[in-house]
This record gives structure tokens, sequence and C-alpha cells, in this order.
């Protein structure tokens, strides 16, 4: 995907083009992002490539997914969610959206995203997930992949182990 490119989402009923950041700019926001997120990525990257094929995290049951994103969520600070927010939303300038009051297409700002999603949080963050799935998509298949066969490895060394254990455990008596 080139930089010009943009891809189109659309969230709590406006349209959004979403183009990649610049390569420099990616490498910078991927640094907040992993410690951001560093907490919840091991389990959600487990969960991804547990399931085998070539899965992402984006393709995660959110229901199976929402323990390991509550425990993270927890452990994050008010001003680092609003910072990482502001680098994937609005610093760098590379969402617009269809302006449903003028009908033209806008360059997403603070001021603009402030009264967008005033009320409607949520669709900030869905937002987030999509210029995230644009930037970084690629590189957390890869990476749920590793993990993925990182964990299945393990629970075979656990199943493996377990089953050796069995045999040392003396037979119950019934009295």
């Amino acid at each position: 995907m080139k930089q010009q490119d943009a891809v189109q989402v659309s969230v709590g009923g406006i349209t959004f083009y979403i183009r990649p950041f610049p390569a420099f700019k990616s490498a910078n926001i991927f640094g907040q992002l992993t410690k951001t997120i560093t907490p919840v990525a091991g389990g959600l990257l487990s969960l991804a490539g547990s399931s085998g094929g070539d899965k992402s995290i984006f393709d995660l049951n959110l229901e199976e997914a929402a323990p390991a994103l509550a425990g993270a969520v927890s452990g994050l600070s008010g001003s680092v969610v609003e910072t990482l927010l502001r680098q994937l939303l609005v610093d760098y300038g590379s969402i617009a959206y269809d302006d449903p009051e003028t009908g033209s297409t806008m360059k997403l700002t603070m001021d603009k995203a402030n009264e967008l999603f005033c009320g409607e949080v949520q669709d900030m963050f869905i937002l987030a997930v999509e210029v995230i799935k644009v930037n970084y998509n690629g590189f957390f298949k890869k990476l749920a992949a590793q993990f993925g066969s990182a964990i299945g490895r393990f629970k075979e060394v656990m199943a493996a182990s377990s089953a050796s254990t069995e045999t040392l455990t003396p037979p119950s008596s019934e009295s």
C-alpha cells in the first residue's frame, strides 16, 4: 500500500478515509502502540495464533478476547490512551472524513474529532483500530503466527509433562 492510497471505512455512520502513516512516523507510533498494548498483546496474539492459519488479532472473536482486553485496559492511564489516540487519529493528518454537515471531504482535526466522537467515544476506539489495521495488520499476522506456534509447542510440552506425571500419582483407594 502506498502512502497516498486511502482505505475507506464507515464508523458511526460517517465515512472515513485512512491513509498509511509515513514510514518513520509509523515506526514512532508503533513504539508507542506496543508499549501501550504490551500487557494484552501476548494473550491476543496467542489467541490468534492458536486457531491456526494466517489469522490476525483483528480476526479474533471479541467475546474470546474480552478478558484479555479488559485486563490490559485496566492498567492504562487516561493520558497514555489519549496521547495514543491523538497520534493515531489526528496528529499526522492521515484521516479524512465526509462531513455530514457540508457534504465535503475534510481532514480530521482535534476539534472535529471532539465534535464527532462526543458521546460516542467507542466510535473513536473503533476508528483507531481501523487505523492500526491499515498500518500494522501484516506485522501482527506474522507476529501471531510466531507466538501461536510457540504457544502450541508449550501446550504440547505441558500436556506431555502432565501425562508423564500421572503415573507418579498413586491411585486413590476407596474406603
